[in-house]
């Protein structure tokens, strides 16, 4: 079974700083874009930051500048680097990935989920 799983999430005060990490695991054979979605209460998920697997990044207009994504090829990890936090940014996010298994071909993963809380 192919399998992603977040790490990191907790709390946080605004103006702190919190890495998240994925890590995907099981046959695969490549992973193409992994990201990093968010979704709070009330609200429709979202995308917050996305990579590819040459390294090209693309983030959320709400966090450009405060949030870094990166990535391991050879470990199949992918972290998210988290600065100047704001209570906005509580939600619960997850790990995203699109990548080549041993026996289904091209999948969309997606893990279990890592609460961020942000307080003021």
């Amino acid at each position: 079974q192919v399998q992603v799983v977040e790490s990191g999430g907790g709390l946080v005060q605004a103006g702190g700083s919190l890495r998240l990490s994925c890590a995907a695991s099981g046959s695969i054979f490549s992973i193409n874009n992994m990201g990093w979605y968010r979704q709070a209460p009330g609200k429709q998920r979202e995308l917050v930051a996305a990579i590819t697997s040459g390294g090209r990044t693309n983030y959320a207009d709400s966090v450009k500048g405060r949030f870094t994504i990166s990535r391991d090829n050879a470990k199949n990890t992918v972290a998210l680097q988290m600065n100047s936090l704001k209570p906005e940014d509580t939600a619960v996010y997850y790990c995203n990935a699109h990548l080549y298994t041993g026996i289904t071909g091209y999948v969309e993963v997606w893990g279990q989920g890592t609460l961020v809380t942000v307080s003021s």
